[in-house]
Order: C-alpha cells, then sequence, then structure tokens
C-alpha cells in the first residue's frame, strides 16, 4: 500500500513539474508530450533505484530507451503504410506493431538491458 501511495504522489508531483514546463513552452502541443510517459518513468525509476539499487535502474532505463527507438520506428513505419500505401488505420497500426516487436526485442537482445 505505500509503495502505491509513494507512486501515486512522486508521479503527480513529476506530472504536475512536467505540465508547468509544457505550460512555458511554444508551441503548447509541447505540453502533451511532457504529459505522462516522461514523468511515469522518472517516478517508477525514482522508486525502483531506492528499492533495487543503481544497476537494476541502468537496466531498466536502457529497455526504456530501447522501447522509445521501437516507438519511433513504429511511428515512421505508421507514417509510411498510411500516406504512401494508403492502408486503412487498423492494418497499418497491426502491420507497425510487428516493426515495433522486431525493433524493441532487436535491441534487447542485441544489447540486452545493462548499462
Amino acid at each position: 500500500m505505500t509503495e502505491h501511495l509513494l507512486r501515486f504522489v512522486a508521479g503527480g508531483l513529476i506530472v504536475s513539474a512536467f505540465a508547468i514546463i509544457g505550460d512555458m513552452l511554444r508551441p503548447k502541443s509541447f505540453a502533451g508530450l511532457l504529459g505522462a510517459a516522461p514523468s511515469v518513468a522518472l517516478a517508477t525509476l525514482g522508486i525502483a533505484v531506492v528499492q533495487h539499487g543503481p544497476h537494476y535502474v541502468a537496466a531498466e532505463s536502457w529497455t526504456m530507451i530501447y522501447g522509445a527507438i521501437a516507438l519511433a520506428c513504429y511511428s515512421l513505419a505508421v507514417c509510411h503504410l498510411l500516406m504512401r500505401f494508403r492502408l486503412a488505420a487498423l492494418p497499418a497500426t497491426i502491420l507497425a506493431f510487428a516493426v515495433w516487436l522486431v525493433v524493441a526485442f532487436g535491441l534487447l537482445a542485441g544489447f540486452g538491458g545493462a548499462a
């Protein structure tokens, strides 16, 4: 119960900080980029460093980086499938999900989770 409360408070504080930073930036669309994912990741890593130590958090951060790279490749694939090949949204996202899986697990298998 205490861990859930700590995650709630830490996540809320970090989300609020990112929201304030996003509100100060131009264009306002940056506020959405800074909203949830970075703040939840930072809260999770902060709690993990206390519970498991820095080596565990280093491995976790690398897997987050691999997931972000895979998401960028997924987004690029969806854009190409929608714009160039004129696929509908559902088939494009399903095909691009395969790209995400290959990139994410390829990076994890190739580089591992350790720093």
